[in-house]
């Protein structure tokens, strides 16, 4: 799995969304958001349908040429998804106009970026102080919304990180490998000195390794295909 053993690194950087972190309530939100709105759907059609829009949009996402990444331009991406799910959802059929529901693809937005939606999995909480009792050093580099640094401090886990490159902030968004040579830059670390943790293809383990950072992929959920690792205590049992 690891091409040398995970001790022979200096630093860990990893992912967020969907590697140390997740919204596990989502179709609930979804639900009870719509059902405030006097719009009714089951639980299990709001979840296929994130789902959907998750490959179609997210996984599918191509970035060539690399764009400048913005707080404007992520909230514009994801309220392209929510106005794909609400749509598949009937709202049209349900009489909202264009601007309900672009106005409810803002609010979605906000709703989905706030700290209180957000839970660790369930191995995060004791491997992040585990990798740095063996001299690892953490940090993030995370496609998200400017409010990353203020979820990550609500679930207790900022101060482990150093670097923190979070997208917008920066203008950069994987899969554009220059997010990573600026990890690198920020953190003074080469790149066979790091291993990267991530949940998608094309952003964690292909943008990474074209600046010669190796990268493992972390499957969470069982859409997620390929050869990877279940767990970070996998990473941990392979450094005894």
């Amino acid at each position: 799995m690891l091409r040398k053993p995970l001790t022979q690194y200096k630093a860990i950087f990893f992912d967020v969304g969907d590697t140390l972190m997740t919204i596990p309530a989502a179709r609930v939100i979804m639900q009870q958001f719509l059902a405030s709105r006097s719009l009714h759907r089951g639980q299990e059609q709001i979840g296929e349908l994130f789902t959907e829009a998750f490959r179609l949009f997210y996984y599918g996402k191509q970035l060539d040429p690399f764009e400048a990444c913005t707080p404007e331009s992520d909230r514009a991406f994801w309220m392209k998804l929510y106005d794909y799910i609400l749509k598949k959802l009937g709202v049209e059929e349900e009489k909202w106009t264009e601007e309900q529901i672009h106005v409810c693809s803002h609010e979605l937005y906000d709703l989905f970026t706030a700290p209180q939606q957000y839970a660790l999995f369930e191995d995060v909480e004791e491997s992040l102080p585990a990798f740095k009792e063996k001299g690892l050093r953490l940090g993030i580099i995370s496609n998200f919304a400017p409010t990353l640094r203020s979820i990550l401090e609500y679930k207790g886990i900022l101060h482990h990180f150093d670097p923190v490159i979070v997208s917008t902030e920066v203008g950069l968004e994987k899969p554009d490998p220059a997010i990573f040579r600026l990890a690198l830059e920020r953190a003074k670390l080469a790149p066979e000195e790091v291993l990267y943790i991530g949940d998608h293809e094309r952003n964690d383990i292909w943008a990474p390794a074209q600046v010669g950072i190796d990268a493992v992929k972390i499957k969470r959920y069982d859409y997620h295909t390929g050869d990877g690792i279940l767990s970070l205590r996998e990473l941990l049992q392979d450094a005894k």
